[in-house]
């Protein structure tokens, strides 16, 4: 302690020593000024040097003090963590947009296809309706044709033929009132006519009877045939039905009459067992009481618990003198055990009177040294003091200024 006392003595007295080369008092400041100052001149490249590590030095400070924009290091690892999840984000993302790509195409395939039947349907349904009025809705079988025939004119008779046209009527003032000229042909024509008015509609009816005829006899037909393969089908369901059941039934037979056969031979093989084992208690070592039967293979000094039957006289006997040789050692070692108790006892009461003897040397010695630390505690404090009244009068005439302290923590080196 005394010598770390005496370092840290030393070593402000050397800083006071430097501090006072470095910062001189202000009564010693005697020298010219003049022969500090030098009328050189400056150096544009070193001044421009100079002004760029200012500013470098200044930015590295802002950076370096400011302890909100100040970042040591990068966490690399939640970085990498980070652009894992992105790439596997994007890979999820690219492969759930190649999944809706290809559900798409598949979507666009099966819409092409039903739109190219639905067009392949309407183009046969057009072509069905334009053949179905080629062949049965001529223009000229429709009832009103005449009113737009654009050949009417052509075919049109012209408005009189002779004297004895029928259509010149009372107004077309080509024949005057009761001249019915053609009464006779006219009557005939309209019973001819008539006729064959009357002809084309039994023969439109009897060809609608022959068809809704026609018509019933398939629908008969066709009911008749699925009736009877109705109960051509039942029929063979029936048999098919039989037939299973009949399977079912022998299996069944067969399985009861195999179930039956192996419970005989279980129990006829439980039998034999029965009376083989019987035979083997009877014979077997156990009831005979074998002493050799207890002897194991592992030596001679080992026995099967489950078939030995008590030990022999002899081997009683032995251990009856084995126990007693063992109380006989028992007891020898007591008196042993006691002996050595009684020695450690006289052992530990000369330990602790050493003991005793050794801290009262101990204590004489421990008060001897205090002694002497607390004189030259008082020694060393006398110097100290003399040596702290020579710095405080003698060395330490200049204490340092604001200036001395504001020039540290300036620079980030």
């Amino acid at each position: 302690m005394v010598q770390s006392v005496s370092m840290v003595t030393s070593c402000c007295v050397q800083g006071r020593r430097r501090e006072s080369q470095k910062y001189p008092a202000q009564g010693s400041a005697s020298l010219p000024a003049a022969m500090y100052k030098l009328d050189l001149p400056a150096d544009p490249k070193e001044t421009a040097a100079i002004e760029r590590r200012r500013n470098m030095e200044q930015q590295r400070q802002s950076r370096i003090f400011n302890a909100k924009v100040r970042t040591i290091g990068v966490d690399v690892p939640t970085l990498e963590r980070q652009t894992e999840e992105r790439k596997a984000m994007e890979g999820l993302e690219r492969a759930r947009d190649r999944a809706f790509d290809a559900d798409r195409q598949r979507c666009d395939k099966i819409a092409m296809m039903l739109e190219e039947r639905e067009g392949q349907v309407a183009r046969d349904l057009d072509k069905a309706v334009l053949q179905f009025r080629e062949q049965h809705q001529q223009p000229g079988t429709r009832r009103e044709y005449d009113l737009y025939d654009p050949d009417a004119l052509k075919k049109e008779r012209p408005a009189r033929v002779g004297d004895h046209d029928p259509r010149c009527g009372p107004a077309s003032l080509q024949k005057l009132a009761g001249e019915d000229l053609s009464e006779k042909e006219r009557k005939k024509l309209q019973a001819e006519l008539s006729r064959k008015w009357l002809s084309d509609q039994k023969e439109e009816r009897k060809r609608s009877e022959a068809q809704k005829k026609y018509a019933d006899e398939l629908y008969d037909k066709k009911r008749v045939e699925l009736d009877e393969r109705a109960q051509h089908l039942t029929k063979m369901e029936e048999e098919c039905r039989k037939a299973v059941n009949m399977a079912v039934t022998n299996l069944n037979q067969a399985l009861a009459m195999e179930s039956s056969e192996r419970r005989k031979l279980e129990k006829q093989q439980e039998e034999e067992n029965n009376f083989a084992e019987i035979y083997n208690h009877l014979t077997g070592d156990i009831l005979t009481e074998n002493p050799a039967a207890a002897a194991s293979c592992y030596g001679p000094h080992r026995v099967v618990p489950d078939r030995w039957k008590g030990m022999s006289p002899e081997q009683l006997q032995s251990i009856l003198e084995i126990q007693e040789q063992q109380q006989q050692e028992r007891q020898r070692l007591k008196e042993e055990e006691k002996r050595e108790d009684v020695e450690w006892d006289r052992q530990r009461m000369l330990a602790a009177r050493a003991a005793m003897t050794l801290e009262q040397q101990e204590e004489e010695l421990n008060r001897e040294i205090r002694k002497r630390t607390d004189q030259y505690n008082q020694q060393l404090s006398r110097e100290q003091r003399a040596h702290l009244e020579y710095l405080e009068k003698v060395v330490y005439t200049n204490n340092p200024t604001a200036h001395y302290h504001s020039q540290f923590n300036t620079t980030s080196r």
